[in-house]
């Protein structure tokens, strides 16, 4: 079963997973005044800044968490699960800018393979803070610690071995006076006493500003997270302004301030604010922070999957290895965020920040260094240029994006005793029900292994689908199971929960074992990552369970997941724990337009009868299964579409799920509380779920321009809000943007593999004036070919006029394995009257080949067989209009 082997309900403000970085601070910080610790407890005050203690003996572990320790009066003298008071005393306001905003606690013990839990409570019971990973050791932070706090400490999975916990107050330094400014040709160090800074103007408009109060500059992350530093920029000179000194790049002025040091990055008339710091930096024992002047309206994003927002303006921001899986938790986090005033920055680091995007803005990591990448741009550019140093998004195998079926067969506690080859009967139901499968996953690694791997291997290739494997404590064993055919691999908590870099080392390692092994493309999916993580894989965003908030506060997560260059977030359909039909097709309607999606089957009960539900999506019979099967037929249908905007973000970084805002910056309804749960699926499609009990959607906000409803046809002029939208359980709120030019599959396609290659439709959304353009990728979907060029486009041009439409076709330039010599090509063509005539290069088609459909407006062309390497023109024209202006014989 896939599972973590605690659920615990960690508050969303708790930065967890610190352990590496406390113990790397905790050695290198100056020995403070440290408090007398008694079996009991001890105290925190300025006085005595740090305490550590010692543990009983454990001979043995619980297997649980605080529920397997008996209370304190039955367990005196801890011989169970230890216990020890910590008592925290400290001015008011001693926490207001501290960059580590609480005491950091942790226990480390002699044997690796043992673990130790840690929770924190406060004088009311109430759980504050915990660290209860695999990590040695296992660390925590107080958050604004003041009062008294109860630790607990299970044994849970100990062999005869105690821990020694540790505790400190963090003090504050600031950054003094100027002493030191030299340099040129784009690197340039300064000084302030004993703190050492440098800046270092990269090409393409970036700067890396790097500080540590040790006085000499480290990169612990080394080449972990950037591949490849870029190159300087050493068109750059330095003047004196007085009150500071300024380096002048063609991008921008950065101005170092002399009393005290601080720092701001202006626009090259040297005017215009990018950024300012309105302090100087902060250090504490095992933190630093820069805090920045906020801007009248400056709205930030970015932060990488946090769940339940994209929009951090007002908010405090988390970023840290987190099992929080439901809204407020952040556990595919990463250091990076942009603002509207048009720069990012990258925290180039593993260890965990806090980020409070308030007046003023306070950025820290848990390290006593700063080590920052600025990028300058507008939204996109900096997206661009982030993924640019840490790793554009991969290119998936098409298959990924076709929905993936996840269950354990042998020796599955949940189901009773079943095997591998099992799996081939629930991939014939997704055939025998018409609904598109592209691989599975058909074990999970707890307790749940395989066999006959070749033979289940063959079975899903033979009904088109791949298959895919959970890696629960390693992949030494993937070599030969890519040799064997598996070609999807599942990373799981109880291997890279720890996270930070070995999560982030992990998934590029699974990643490259599938490409070493086999000519595919590595297809890798893990719950727990860091910056960086979207050059190797799907980022999955843990097990959920189900109900309406479930549904709603997915929606911004995958959107806001999208500002940090993450292109692949996405969720279980229907969750993992509980099932409800309603729920389930609600969630997979508007999960259809996410890139990749997949079920997880055998782990829910149905929230009504408290059985066991599966969770494939013919389940709930009628009328959920043909509700199921249209949007899943419609996402196969739409994968054109969805495989060429993974391409672009493979060039771009900007992936295919966006809030709205990233579309249109200047509309501030796009930050709205309407606008948070809805997206764009690429730019033309804007999905509006629907995440309540009802038949009826308000609130759906269109921006600017006219937008079909794709069911209906009816037309809206934005910017507008539609309420009292009607969305029966079969009706996803979906609209299409004017000028949308759509690739699609023919339609009922259930497989890459069987579609029609040649046929190609275009779903067409003209603009009554003016032109729109579209350029469509393809390649051999499968191979890494495309890497050396293998892969063809082709750009399709829409006009429209007082006389009608017209849509130019071009060439197919290119070639890939498998590429067709001609298609036929089916048009839709959205709005309008009934067209008087159809041509095809000048020359009317028949009537047969064309019609028009007056309830929904829609004039439908089908061609001939024509040849790729060819364009032409598609002209559907109105009537013939007089000198007057009206129609011929009216």
């Amino acid at each position: 079963m896939r599972r973590l082997r605690h659920r615990v309900p960690w508050p969303a403000w708790t930065p967890l997973g610190v352990a590496g970085v406390l113990a790397g601070t905790l050695l290198a910080a100056p020995a403070p005044a440290r408090a007398a610790a008694t079996a009991a407890g001890a105290v925190l005050d300025p006085a005595h800044t740090s305490v550590s203690w010692q543990s009983p003996v454990y001979a043995k572990g619980t297997g649980g968490g605080p529920e397997k320790c008996p209370d304190a009066a039955t367990d005196p003298d801890g011989t169970v699960c230890h216990r020890f008071d910590l008592t925290v005393s400290v001015p008011d306001g001693y926490w207001d800018d501290n960059p580590e905003g609480g005491v950091p606690l942790s226990i480390g013990w002699e044997r690796p393979a043992d673990d130790f839990d840690l929770y924190v409570y406060d004088d009311r019971g109430k759980q504050v803070a915990s660290g209860a990973g695999t990590a040695d050791p296992e660390a925590t932070v107080i958050p604004r610690a003041s009062g008294t706090y109860h630790v607990l400490v299970v044994p849970y999975a100990v062999h005869d071995n105690s821990f020694t916990g540790t505790a400190y107050l963090p003090a504050t330094t600031d950054a003094g006076d100027l002493t030191s400014f030299t340099g040129g040709a784009g690197s340039y160090t300064i000084g302030a006493g004993r703190l050492t800074a440098r800046a270092d103007f990269l090409k393409g408009g970036q700067l890396r500003l790097q500080a540590d109060p040790s006085g000499s500059l480290s990169d612990p992350a080394g080449t972990a997270i950037v591949r490849r530093r870029p190159a300087l920029q050493r068109h750059t000179s330095s003047f004196d302004a007085g009150d500071y000194y300024g380096i002048r790049s063609p991008e921008a002025v950065l101005r170092v301030y002399k009393k005290p040091l601080r720092f701001g990055l202006y626009r090259p008339d040297n005017r215009t604010r990018i950024w300012q710091e309105d302090k100087p930096l902060r250090w504490s024992t095992g933190g630093m922070r820069q805090s920045l002047t906020r801007g009248a309206d400056e709205q930030f994003f970015g932060g990488g999957e946090q769940n339940g927002s994209f929009s951090h303006r007002g908010r405090t921001m988390y970023v840290a290895n987190s099992f929080d899986w439901n809204e407020g938790g952040y556990n595919n986090s990463q250091p990076f965020y942009l603002s509207s005033a048009g720069y990012g920055v990258f925290r180039n680091t593993f260890a965990p920040g806090v980020y409070t995007f308030g007046a003023p803005v306070t950025t820290g990591q848990q390290e006593r260094r700063l080590d920052a990448y600025y990028f300058l741009g507008d939204a996109k550019q900096v997206i661009g240029t982030y993924t640019a140093l840490v790793g554009r998004p991969f290119m998936p195998p098409v298959y990924g994006l076709e929905p993936g079926d996840s269950d354990c067969y042998l020796h599955n506690a949940n189901r009773g005793e079943r095997h591998t080859l099992d799996a081939l009967k629930i991939a014939d139901g997704y055939a025998e029900h018409r609904m598109p499968l592209g691989w599975m996953l058909v074990n999970d690694g707890y307790g749940c292994g395989y066999e006959h791997l070749e033979q289940t291997v063959k079975g899903l290739q033979d009904r088109h689908a791949q298959l895919g494997l959970w890696t629960e404590d390693g992949i030494d064993k993937l070599a030969d199971q890519v040799k064997a055919g598996q070609r999807v691999a599942k990373l799981d908590v109880a291997w890279v929960g720890n996270g930070y870099k070995f999560a982030l080392d992990a998934c590029d390692a699974a990643k490259r074992g599938i490409e070493d092994n086999s000519d595919a493309r590595g297809f890798v999916w893990l719950p727990v990552s860091w910056a960086g993580a979207q050059r190797c894989g799907v980022l999955w965003s843990g097990d959920q369970k189900l109900s309406w908030d479930y549904i709603r506060w997915q929606i911004p997560t995958y959107a806001g997941a999208t500002m940090s260059g993450i292109a692949y977030n996405t969720g279980d359909v229907g969750s993992i724990y509980r099932h409800d039909a309603r729920m389930y097709a609600r969630d997979l309607q508007w999960k259809a337009f996410l890139p990749a999606i997949m079920t997880m089957d055998g782990w829910a009960t149905d929230l009504t009868t408290g059985k066991p539900a599966d969770q494939q999506p013919w389940r709930d019979g009628e009328p959920y299964t043909s509700i199921n099967r249209k949007y899943l037929q419609l996402k196969e249908r739409l994968l054109p579409y969805m495989y060429t905007l993974s391409a672009q973000a493979a060039r771009t970084g900007v992936g295919a799920v966006r809030p709205l805002w990233l579309e249109y910056p200047d509309d501030p309804d796009t930050l709205g509380a309407q606008a948070k749960y809805e997206f764009l699926s690429g730019p033309d499609f804007l999905v509006a779920p629907v995440y309540e009990d009802t038949d009826t959607r308000d609130g759906i906000y269109l921006p600017k321009g006219t937008w079909t409803d794709y069911w209906t046809g009816r037309t809206y002029q934005g910017p507008t809000t539609v309420n009292g939208y009607h969305a029966p359980l079969d009706t996803l709120p979906l609209f299409v943007r004017e000028g949308a030019i759509v690739p699609m599959w023919p339609e009922g396609t259930t497989s890459w593999q069987t579609r029609d290659r040649h046929e190609l439709d275009w779903d067409l959304y003209p603009a009554a004036r003016g032109t729109s353009h579209y350029t469509l990728y393809e390649d051999d979907g499968v191979t890494r070919d495309f890497t050396e060029g293998a892969a063809a486009t082709q750009r399709v041009s829409m006009r429209g006029d007082a006389r009608g439409t017209t849509v130019t076709v071009g060439a197919s330039r290119g070639d890939y394995a498998g590429k067709a010599d001609a298609r036929t090509y089916r048009f839709t063509v959205h709005g309008g009257t009934a067209p008087a005539r159809v041509l095809l290069d000048g020359r009317p088609l028949p009537h047969s080949a064309w019609s028009y459909d007056a309830g929904t407006r829609v004039t439908t062309v089908r061609t001939p067989s024509l040849p790729l390497d060819r364009g032409f023109t598609l002209r559907l024209a109105g009537p013939e209009r007089n000198r007057t202006g009206t129609a011929a014989g009216s």
